[in-house]
């Protein structure tokens, strides 16, 4: 049995500031910190040892990788003291276009709560010049099946460290949810999901603690 890990990246300046983030590069906060290197402690305690880590190219989620992957102390990932990973555009967060930088409460009174929901929570309605869910899964997907999954098949341990909506793609792309679910899912900052696969196949998930 091999094991993918999907990690949100821990928390950034502008979660707090409840601010659209989107393609922006936001330092994660002290608690964002402390909840990679948690992540990194919980790998450790269950013994998963990653193969391979892969990223979006935004400084969140990077900085969350490297920072857990010391912490959980794998020492095999690293080449003179530099984490190697592979990181992809592909993986950024959804881009909101318009709407990156703005406060969320503030811009749902400048629009109507019901069209910024819409905005946010829709599978195929984009924000004025930015992307729907949508078409965060179709530039995930393709990177995800080309890329990453021949490497599970194969057996691989592997950690991806991306964002909240490049992550509902990858759910999306392996049938972990449906597009008319997604909407509803959360995903916690900093906390690993684990998927079992045995033999290709996904058995099992579960967030570890």
């Amino acid at each position: 049995m091999n094991k993918l890990v999907l990690l949100r990246h821990g928390q950034s300046q502008w979660n707090v500031e409840n601010r659209f983030t989107g393609w922006k590069d936001v330092p994660l906060t002290e608690k964002g910190i402390n909840e990679a290197n948690n992540a990194g402690r919980l790998l450790k305690k269950n013994n998963i040892k990653i193969d391979k880590i892969f990223s979006s190219v935004l400084e969140r989620a990077n900085k969350t990788a490297e920072i857990a992957i010391r912490s959980s102390e794998i020492e095999n990932l690293y080449k003179n003291e530099l984490l190697i990973y592979e990181k992809d555009q592909r993986l950024n967060e959804r881009d909101y276009g318009d709407l990156v930088g703005l406060n969320k409460a503030e811009t749902a009174e400048k629009f109507g709560k019901e069209q910024v929901h819409i905005w946010r929570r829709s599978y195929d309605t984009p924000p004025p010049n930015g992307e729907s869910l949508k078409d965060v899964v179709d530039r995930v997907s393709p990177y995800f099946t080309e890329t990453i999954q021949p490497l599970i098949n194969d057996g691989k341990n592997i950690l991806i460290a991306a964002h909240g909506n490049s992550l509902r793609a990858i759910m999306i792309t392996i049938g972990l949810y449906k597009p008319e679910e997604i909407s509803s899912i959360e995903i916690p900052t900093g906390s690993p999901l684990c998927l079992d696969y045995e033999n290709s196949k996904l058995i099992n998930h579960y967030y570890l603690d």
